[in-house]
């Protein structure tokens, strides 16, 4: 028969083992404290950013979309270089744009393209209608986005705004067949 090896313990000291320990600890806090550091100049950085995206004022705002254009219909396969290049016959390109859903990440079928001067919008407005991946893109001049506060009055739902409550005339109020609409109370059928 075959001999059976007996397992091998090896026996350690436990000052050894106390002392590996002891460098682990030290080890890790040097870690812990590396990545507090970078975080915080991560958190600089990012301050530092938003600063400058935020202070870019309305007029800024205003300027960029007084040389900038909308492309609709763009295919979903086009890529930005393309759009630039496409563009590139009206004259000098800022930026292109191309808009993405923010969830999956795919493009939503319209681009901005911002020009170094806004006399060059005509430019690019006598491409509209033009062939792009086998689409004929819409190019219209882009609109300032006006905030949502000032738009006026906007749309209540189906019926629109009705006031107190809707009239009625005669010595019945009307009958609401089917499931009654507004805050008429708890109706369980």
């Amino acid at each position: 028969m075959a001999e059976e090896k007996q397992p091998t313990v090896i026996l350690q000291d436990p000052e050894d083992h106390q002392e590996h320990h002891t460098e682990d600890g030290e080890a890790m806090k040097q870690r812990v404290k590396e990545m507090e550091e970078e975080a915080a100049k991560l958190r600089e950085l990012q301050a530092v950013y938003e600063k400058e995206i935020n202070s870019s004022s309305e007029e800024d705002k205003e300027a960029i979309d007084a040389r900038s254009i909308y492309v609709g219909n763009v295919d979903y396969s086009a890529t930005p270089e393309e759009l630039q290049a496409h563009f590139q016959s009206c004259g000098t390109i800022n930026r292109v744009t191309i808009l993405c859903d923010k969830w999956t990440g795919h493009p939503k079928g319209y681009a901005y393209v911002e020009f170094a001067d806004p006399s060059l919008i005509a430019n690019a407005m006598t491409l509209n209608e033009t062939l792009l991946h086998g689409r004929p893109i819409k190019v219209t001049a882009k609109r300032t986005n006006i905030p949502g506060f000032n738009r006026g009055g906007r749309s209540r739902g189906r019926a629109g705004w009705r006031g107190a409550g809707a009239q009625f005339y005669g010595h019945y109020p009307p009958t609401i067949r089917g499931r009654a609409r507004g805050r008429r109370g708890f109706a369980p059928y």
